[in-house]
């Protein structure tokens, strides 16, 4: 967050709101392309989650074309399902509190593999708001912030 002041949302005073990533800060007064910008992310990321489960697809033919047993198949099937599980938990929880800044590195790796889940939780978010717009708002309008001159 700046501490400068901002004056240029409806002639408020006070700390600038921190940008949405593809919203800037079209996201406080919904101004700004906010709902064409919506739109855009919602079909993005479906044709993302398209593409994506194509890629595990792909990978999965791999698998059959190697002969590598049915066990090493199931064991990256629940792999794929165990880490999309998690990683939309831990990305929807995201949208309503910040995570520590240690949880998140120590599950890059698993949010890596579970990147379909992540996806569909944007998805589904950007649906109703733009991703992390609650979070953001509340942050925002919180009486701490008020207070500045």
């Amino acid at each position: 967050m700046s501490d400068k002041p901002d004056t240029t949302s409806a002639g408020r005073t006070g700390p600038r709101p921190e940008p949405i990533r593809f919203f800037g800060v079209t996201w406080v007064d919904h101004d700004g392309g906010y709902a064409v910008r919506r739109a855009a992310v919602s079909v993005g990321s479906l044709v993302a989650i398209a593409v994506s489960c194509l890629v595990l697809r792909f990978a999965y033919e791999g698998l059959e074309i190697a002969a590598v047993g049915g066990f090493v198949t199931g064991l990256v099937v629940v792999m794929f399902a165990v880490c999309t599980a998690l990683a939309f938990r831990h990305t929807w929880a995201g949208y309503t509190k910040r995570p520590a800044p240690d949880s998140e590195s120590a599950l890059r790796g698993l949010l890596t593999i579970g990147f379909v889940g992540t996806l569909t939780a944007y998805f589904l978010r950007s649906l109703t708001e733009a991703p992390g717009e609650h979070l953001h708002r509340t942050e925002h309008e919180a009486p701490s912030h008020r207070s500045h001159p």
